[in-house]
């Protein structure tokens, strides 16, 4: 059967990511593309949620399939294959974002108990007024002007739907944490947004089309160099 007999198969037969990586770790490396496709979006959102930038997200989303690939051998199953990857991307975004912030302090403003949101004061233009009335786009742009430790678990929890557990451990923080920090920056974000965005949620942050085949095309890429490496040292 060819790779694309299979990948056809495996979508139809709604094979698990567990039955995917299986055949992954076997020699079936262009499988790897089904568990790129169906994640591509968690993983932009959850970088781009840390990094705050759309091609730091798209180069960190790249460092994590590609290093989930190398150690596919170190996931035991002890929690989904969703949350191990997304665990990946978080340290693969969070490393990019040290590095970028290497020799500066991030500027996180705190008073009395109160945290504060720097919004920009500009006068959009009549387009920008009515891109921004749509809610999903009106989410994004609240999203990411949060505070870098109160972003993430609001993406994770209230985009992707995840629960206080999943987000705990992907973020490897207590669920008390992720609970606190939760609460924070819904109130920054206004609980009048969160209830009237609602299911338009998940439209918010689209990954698709050029940008996802980017990134498939770039990591299978990857995949394919690291296989003739190893198979020219043995």
């Amino acid at each position: 059967m060819s790779t694309g007999q299979n990948i056809e198969r495996a979508r139809s037969e709604g094979w698990s990511d567990e039955e995917v990586v299986e055949r992954v770790k076997a020699g079936d490396t262009a499988l790897y593309e089904i568990v790129m496709r169906r994640y591509n979006q968690r993983l932009y959102r959850v970088a781009r949620a840390i990094l705050h930038d759309d091609n730091e997200a798209e180069d960190a989303m790249q460092d994590a399939y590609v290093q989930a690939y190398q150690h596919l051998s170190q996931f035991e199953r002890r929690a989904p294959f969703s949350a191990w990857l997304t665990r990946i991307a978080v340290h693969a975004a969070i490393a990019r974002l040290r590095t970028r912030n290497r020799n500066s302090q991030l500027d996180e403003v705190e008073e009395e108990g109160e945290f504060s949101m720097k919004m920009a004061e500009t006068s959009p233009s009549p387009e920008e007024s009515a891109s921004r009335a749509e809610l999903g786009h009106l989410l994004e742009d609240a999203l990411l002007e949060l505070p870098r430790q109160y972003r993430a678990v609001v993406m994770l929890r209230d985009v992707e739907e995840m629960s206080t557990s999943e987000a705990a451990e992907v973020l490897e923080l207590s669920e008390d944490n992720v609970k606190i920090r939760l609460h924070r920056g819904r109130t920054m974000l206004r609980n009048w947004l969160c209830e009237r965005v609602g299911a338009n949620a998940r439209a918010a942050f689209p990954f698709m089309g050029v940008r996802c085949d980017r990134v498939v095309h770039g990591v299978l890429q990857k995949v394919a160099e690291l296989r003739e490496s190893c198979e020219g040292a043995s």
